[in-house]
């Protein structure tokens, strides 16, 4: 990641030179330094939140999106530009905005799967598949009824981007991601008893009740922070994981760090080939991540045969 991360932030200068003019200073600390960095915490926040979810429901299909989470988030977006409210308030207001309607996702995915005080998985995988075809439809009344020079707006926003980084957005953005990271590192080892099956890692001591419930409300909360800031960037929280499974099997001591750091490389590689393969026009990173991953995971499954559970 290291290696990808320097060549992200010095390509097309000149560094052999040695004399960086005001014009390359400026773009190098204000504009790719900020990038990379919310790069590394999107993409590696995006990925360990995967690792968590398909550790706890023991399915290599689950996403962060899955739970409906990023559907949430962008129709808090929509309703905010829509209403030009990030006119009158301000760019913040849009992070504000996703934030509430992901939070929102997550007390009704609290309160549908709920049941006598536990947790019904299935339930709660269903539901959240059904709040993100609900999400779905909303944005596309939101997108009808919206002033056409708003459309824009909502439109790039959904297919994610790196472009509005900024250094006091990444500061809390990695306090949010990094704090996520050290709660589910203290988790590891009852995410690696789960792996041989509910009842056994019961009788191993783990409360698998209050397991779900936290990699659930954490990994909720941080993609809620970076699909506020980013927009939607999908299959870097399927993909990475899956990749770094074959490696690491299901350490997730392991596991969570590594695929930290493959989230990481993985959507800085993709923010490169976003802004450079039409140059000067730049794709929406989520376009790059979607066809990428897309290939990737067809390409795991045809070699592999995942079975379903």
């Amino acid at each position: 990641m290291l290696i990808i991360f320097i060549f992200h932030m010095f390509y097309g200068v000149d560094i052999f030179n040695g004399l960086f003019s005001d014009i390359d200073k400026t773009i190098l600390t204000q504009i790719r330094l900020p990038r990379g960095f919310l790069g590394i915490l999107a993409g590696g926040g995006l990925s360990v939140c995967g690792a968590a979810l398909q550790g706890v429901f023991r399915n290599n299909l689950v996403e962060p999106y899955t739970l409906g989470v990023s559907g949430g988030a962008a129709v808090g977006v929509a309703l905010a530009i829509s209403l030009s409210l990030n006119m009158l308030l301000g760019y913040f207001t849009l992070i504000l905005a996703g934030f509430l309607g992901a939070v929102f996702v997550l007390f009704l995915l609290y309160y549908i799967a709920i049941k006598e005080n536990r947790f019904d998985i299935k339930t709660l995988l269903l539901i959240g598949v059904m709040i993100s075809f609900m999400s779905s439809s909303i944005l596309m009344l939101i997108l009808s009824v919206s002033k056409t020079e708003n459309l824009h707006g909502i439109i790039f926003w959904m297919m994610g981007s790196l472009s509005d980084a900024e250094n006091m957005i990444n500061i809390w953005l990695g306090i949010i991601v990094l704090s996520g990271l050290f709660v589910f590192y203290l988790m590891a080892n009852d995410l690696n008893a789960i792996q041989f099956g509910y009842e056994k890692s019961f009788t191993l001591g783990v409360n698998v009740e209050n397991v779900i419930r936290m990699t659930v409300l954490i990994s909720s909360l941080v993609t809620a922070s970076i699909v506020s800031v980013t927009g939607v960037i999908g299959f870097v929280g399927l993909v990475v994981p899956h990749v770094m499974r074959k490696f690491f099997y299901n350490d997730f001591r392991i596991l969570f760090l590594a695929s930290f750091l493959g989230g990481g490389a993985f959507l800085l590689l993709s923010d490169m080939i976003a802004s450079k393969i039409i140059y000067p026009i730049e794709l929406p990173v989520g376009v790059v991540t979607g066809i990428l991953g897309g290939a990737l995971f067809i390409n795991i499954f045809r070699k592999e045969r995942v079975k379903w559970k």
